[in-house]
């Protein structure tokens, strides 16, 4: 079973190689994405094991992730780099997070059709085996379903008041607030309209 929720072959490259980098400077990689465009964009999302990250510390992980994608230079194509926290309704990636987080409610999606659906929204019921549990409404009834962590395409909790005060109890969330992130390549540095080259890594 894979230990984090990877959409291409590309991102679990890319997981291979920053993981144990961000984990050896004390956080955890959340999540990561290679995102197409003009210019293609890899997002990394880290945490601390246990909740809270600051812009300091995004920029330190922006500054270890660099230096070793320098030198295996897995991505052909230019790049920037975006570090950030999780945010409030944070994406679940990992087995651990369906645990972390049960009674909560989620989005979840699959790459299998199950039951003729790939979209589940419920409340997370936590984790037996290989498979996610998740308690859904159907028929007007609450029925709790296993999904494969292994068909997870995307999942991510549901933002409501209750999740921001929890999250707010705990001081998970800190500044950055949610989209505000660390950039160690600034496409465009310049005031005026000319944007610079990005850097090749």
């Amino acid at each position: 079973m894979s230990d984090l929720i990877a959409k291409t072959a590309i991102d679990r490259r890319l997981a291979d190689i920053v993981g144990p980098v961000i984990e050896g400077l004390g956080f955890e990689l959340v999540r990561i994405r290679l995102m197409g465009g003009k210019t293609r964009v890899l997002q990394i999302m880290a945490d601390r094991p246990d909740g809270g990250i600051g812009v300091d510390e995004c920029g330190d992980i922006s500054t270890a992730v660099s230096a070793v994608l320098d030198v295996e230079d897995p991505v052909e194509d230019n790049y920037v780099l975006e570090v950030s926290s999780p945010g409030i309704d944070r994406p679940l990636t990992r087995p651990k997070d369906f645990d972390v987080w049960k009674g909560w409610e989620a989005r979840i999606e699959t790459t299998e059709l199950i039951d003729g659906r790939r979209r589940f929204k419920g409340t997370l019921t936590g984790i037996e085996g290989d498979e996610v549990l998740i308690t859904i409404e159907e028929a007007g009834e609450e029925v709790t379903i296993g999904l494969k962590f292994d068909w997870l395409s995307d999942a991510k909790l549901i933002l409501t008041d209750e999740l921001i005060n929890e999250m707010l109890r705990q001081k998970k969330v800190q500044e950055p607030a949610e989209g505000q992130f660390d950039e160690i390549e600034e496409i465009d540095g310049d005031e005026d309209d000319t944007p610079a080259p990005p850097t090749k890594h």
